[in-house]
């Protein structure tokens, strides 16, 4: 079964794409390659367990095994070592990817608190946008009951556009809900 949002993508978004910037050829229609949902844990440094549960939470929200991530440097002032568990993550390509931003933006996104729409000011100049996310309940498969801690999570989109011009219109035609004063 092909996921929603890349049917979307095949049969409506490339041609809008195509026209709208006028590329010269289909393969430069900017697309997603990858979703790469990240969570910082910086009370992990008193309690490993942590992780551990953040790992699971990351897991169950993307449909697929998210990795601890370990620290790189030391940082005396927050009692860090280098090679310490700090975080978790997850990289989604292809369909899983297609699944979890259908999720995203018609189910997770809504719920969230006086939602009135996420920024547009998340590009990095390349191409690629990344939303934080305050509370990890607002997906469906987290059970609040199971919840120790509130805590929030960066998701980045990284897509083949040049431009962030591009890119907007590309997340937008997917079905990301942008606020609606666009500068």
């Amino acid at each position: 079964m092909i996921p929603r949002l890349k049917e979307k993508y095949n049969s409506q978004v490339k041609d809008a794409l195509l026209k709208r910037f006028e590329y010269k050829s289909v393969m430069q229609v900017p697309k997603i390659e990858k979703v790469i949902i990240n969570k910082g844990i910086g009370a992990a440094v008193a309690d490993k367990k942590l992780v551990d549960v953040g790992v699971e939470e990351l897991t169950l929200i993307a449909g697929q095994k998210a990795v601890a991530t370990i620290a790189k440097k030391s940082v005396s002032n927050f009692k860090l070592r280098e090679g310490m568990p700090i975080g978790a993550k997850v990289t989604l390509r292809g369909d899983r990817m297609y699944e979890f931003m259908d999720r995203l933006f018609s189910i997770a996104l809504p719920r969230v608190r006086d939602f009135k729409g996420v920024s547009d000011k998340g590009f990095d100049g390349r191409g690629n946008y990344t939303l934080g996310v305050k509370e990890q309940i607002i997906f469906p498969e987290i059970s609040i009951e199971k919840v120790s801690k509130i805590s929030g999570m960066d998701i980045t989109f990284v897509t083949t556009a040049p431009t962030d011009e591009e890119a907007y219109e590309l997340l937008k035609a997917l079905g990301m809900p942008f606020a609606k004063a666009k500068a």
